[in-house]
């Protein structure tokens, strides 16, 4: 790049804030590694294969070229594996309500996301976790609608205050879509819910076949459990999904240790070999359907068999997993910020820091599970999701690096500023670029130690219970046309208050 001698005050060739960035910096392995393990991958798939596929899955595998072992297992052969791979879909669209507020998924570019799918809150007001609700996913995800760091929303709690597993998907889906207009994803207990979900997507849209056009929701769908077994009705929810235009995110979670090897090069063989497979059936339903691989390398203590989110091990695996779906062209997903913390403090800081940092590093094109978890996905908090914004922000300016651009080296203006006034405060430069080659933190504190303590000595936790309030305080989103909302609640079981106290 070269050094400009612009004149002072230019700054028509200052770059623009680029969202978002572009990972894979971070390669935990090497080249010999990568194809290692991508090639053990490919061995797994043509000699061991998968078993349990229901039977229309196995005929359609085995019409497309799979093979059938003895033992009833399907195998995949190398060359088919591959032509899957090529001719699959490499960047997915999902538009959001709001088409302007849509993400294009693959290619390395990051994206920041909720999911977990907990079964507990952190009261913030009385520091005790109970059991999520329905108003609790509304709140959660209202949040991430305002949080410029944070650009899809996958279901982060359950609601467990329904029990009946249609109304449970159907009002899932609407608590979702009626709290953020960014794109959301959802998940299906069995085949014959996703019709009814995308019939009332289509009512919001503006009629049958909106949806279709503008899929602003995605399927998680968790197609295999672990070490290589189909699950039958996750399959047939995939199934209805492609067959409705539903796109995918497609999940393989083994547990190192427990459900994938405990070394870790064997649960990323594993694990890519899950993916893979997964991609191969969606591909047979339909070629180049959009489809983004899910891989999330889970770690086990072996001390005790649990599962840890925030361990090192979490963390170079998750990078290492989207390296390697980097280097096949497949959109990723993988999992991050997953802390083993209960509150949000220092360990959740750390674990979240570093697990994240590394992910989006590696070249996820999403990360899942990022945001307001916490005890190990098994819990979620308002107050923890605006803290981890905050730090997103930060994370997402470390994948940029440094932005070489004409006038970033100046020499005039050095010149300038060290005959003249003999700082760079006051510099066209600095005032264009502090608003785009600098990210600020909004609740992380930068005051003086004597400021700090004459503004209050308020504490992370207290000015993101504050940053909640405000945000609760604000007028409800509106993206979802009243006239729309009244029909589907004439129609259908929903169950979220149509005045919302949050």
């Amino acid at each position: 790049m070269r050094r400009t001698r612009s004149k002072r005050g230019a700054s028509s060739s200052a770059p623009q804030l680029t969202q978002p960035p572009a990972g894979g910096r971070f390669m935990p392995l090497d080249d010999s590694k990568l194809a290692y393990i991508t090639d053990t991958a490919f061995e797994i798939l043509e000699r061991i294969g998968v078993s349990q596929a229901p039977e229309d899955i196995r005929e359609l595998a085995l019409a497309n070229g799979a093979v059938a072992r003895v033992d009833g297992r399907i195998t995949f052969p190398r060359p088919l594996v591959e032509d899957m791979i090529a001719n699959a879909c490499k960047r997915v669209e999902l538009p959001g309500f709001k088409r302007d507020r849509g993400i294009e998924v693959g290619g390395g570019r990051v994206h920041i996301g909720t999911g977990g799918a907990a079964v507990q809150v952190l009261d913030a007001a009385t520091q005790t976790f109970r059991d999520s609700t329905l108003q609790d996913l509304y709140g959660l995800m209202r949040i991430v609608d305002v949080c410029d760091s944070i650009h899809y929303s996958l279901r982060p709690v359950v609601a467990r205050d329904l029990e009946d597993p249609l109304t449970l998907d159907i009002n899932t889906a609407f608590a979702a879509m009626k709290a953020t207009s960014k794109p959301i994803g959802t998940s299906f207990f069995e085949p014959a819910n996703v019709a009814p979900v995308i019939g009332m997507f289509d009512q919001a849209l503006g009629g049958e076949g909106a949806f279709r056009a503008q899929p602003f929701c995605f399927a998680s769908i968790c197609h295999v459990v672990p070490p290589l077994t189909l699950a039958e009705e996750a399959c047939g929810v995939m199934r209805e999904c492609v067959r409705l235009g539903m796109p995918l995110q497609i999940c393989s979670a083994a547990q190192a240790g427990a459900t994938s090897p405990a070394a870790l090069a064997g649960a990323l063989a594993q694990g890519l070999a899950e993916s893979l497979a997964g991609l191969v059936l969606v591909n047979m339903m339909q070629p180049g359907f959009p489809c983004i691989l899910a891989f999330l390398p889970f770690i086990s203590d072996l001390r005790t068999g649990a599962m840890t989110g925030g361990s090192g091990e979490a963390a170079v695996a998750n990078g290492a997993a989207a390296q390697l779906l980097l280097n096949l062209g497949l959109p990723s997903t993988v999992s991050a910020g997953m802390t083993d913390a209960k509150t949000a403090d220092a360990q959740s800081g750390y674990e979240k820091g570093y697990t994240i940092a590394l992910a989006a590093q590696g070249g996820a094109d999403m990360i899942n599970l990022s945001v307001g978890m916490l005890g190990s996905i098994m819990a979620a908090s308002k107050e923890a999701l605006v803290i981890d914004n905050d730090m997103c922000g930060a994370i997402l300016r470390s994948v940029r690096g440094i932005e070489m651009f004409d006038s970033a080296i100046d020499l005039d203006m050095m010149e300038q500023v060290v005959t003249g006034e003999g700082h760079y405060l006051g510099t066209a430069q600095t005032l264009d670029l502090m608003t785009k080659e600098y990210v600020y933190p909004k609740l992380g504190d930068r005051q003086s130690v004597n400021d700090w303590l004459e503004s209050g000595a308020l504490t992370v936790w207290d000015r993101a219970l504050a940053r909640v309030a405000e945000i609760e305080a604000m007028p409800m989103p509106d993206h979802l046309p009243a006239e729309a909302e009244a029909a589907i609640r004439a129609r259908l079981p929903i169950h979220l208050p149509e005045i919302l106290k949050v």
